[in-house]
């Protein structure tokens, strides 16, 4: 079967990086290309249709751009778009490496504060954080596989110290979790201490296992502390193929963001991209295998 991956280039740098990333792909991979952006959506209404959906549930693996452009309200394209692929797909690890440090970070992706549950009312607002035994186990294992390869050690950060609920049902789950895994090791820090050792002492942490937030801003820290985020590429995937919903293995992006004030003047780095398409070859070449 020809493997076929989507390319998503979208908004602000995106369509320039995605030139050099899509090349890494070889001729061997059929490329479907996606117009889905500010633009369209400035002139059609339309984020992500089902329409596209299909077509990405379609193809084995999304090579995505970046999305956000200040003619648009902040957050109706990040949750209509990328939120909703990552929701959809059930890309549930959203996987961060950081060769240079020796950092790995698994971040839960499909729950947590980014979960969409809230409301507001006048000048009173709630985000409602939503954390399930099932998305943190399944993330969880994935990580002590990961740190199976590697040097064993597992680091749950989380803020339990206050985040009494959310953080009380990360430790016991990531604890059952580690039962089952005798030979590894897991430690716990509290996401501000980890902060300060990411800066201080990195070379304490390998698998950095968190949820959604903390491992939105902990990726981006360790991403300043090496290289920048041009530098910076993550998976998120569904690696559990016989619980996979779809084909589509994973959506594969550069950290960049969107970066709408350098758009057009030929500063973007394409560094993230090339490496979020090596990536995405690496995972498609495994699957190969396994089968």
């Amino acid at each position: 079967m020809t493997r076929r991956v989507a390319v998503l280039p979208g908004d602000g740098i995106g369509p320039e990086v995605m030139t050099a990333a899509a090349a890494e792909l070889g001729s061997g991979i059929e490329q479907v290309h996606l117009d889905i952006s500010a633009d369209r959506y400035l002139s059609s209404g339309e984020l992500l249709t089902d329409a596209d959906l299909q077509i990405i549930a379609g193809c084995d693996a999304l090579l995505f751009g970046a999305i956000g452009d200040p003619r648009v309200p902040d957050g109706v394209l990040e949750r209509g778009v990328l939120l909703r692929l990552r929701k959809e797909l059930d890309l549930y690890v959203n996987l961060r490496p950081f060769p240079d440090m020796g950092i790995v970070f698994v971040r839960e992706n499909t729950e947590g504060p980014y979960s969409g549950v809230g409301t507001r009312s006048g000048g009173v607002a709630t985000e409602t954080s939503v954390n399930t035994a099932e998305a943190i186990g399944r993330c969880a294992r994935y990580a002590f596989e990961m740190a199976s390869q590697r040097s064993g050690l597992v680091t749950l950060v989380h803020k339990a110290n206050v985040l009494v609920h959310a953080g009380s049902l990360w430790r016991e789950t990531t604890e059952r979790v580690a039962e089952t895994y005798p030979e590894m090791r897991l430690e716990y820090e509290h996401a501000d201490a980890a902060a300060y050792h990411l800066v201080t002492d990195p070379s304490r942490f390998d698998v950095v296992l968190t949820d959604n937030l903390f491992g939105d801003l902990l990726s981006d820290l360790a991403a300043g502390l090496s290289g920048g985020l041009g530098r910076a590429a993550s998976a998120n995937l569904h690696p559990d193929r016989s619980t996979r919903p779809t084909r589509c293995a994973g959506l594969f992006e550069p950290v960049l963001g969107s970066a709408p004030d350098i758009a057009g003047t030929g500063k973007a780095d394409p560094r993230a991209a090339i490496q979020a398409a090596r990536m995405l070859m690496d995972t498609l070449e495994k699957e190969r295998v396994a089968t």
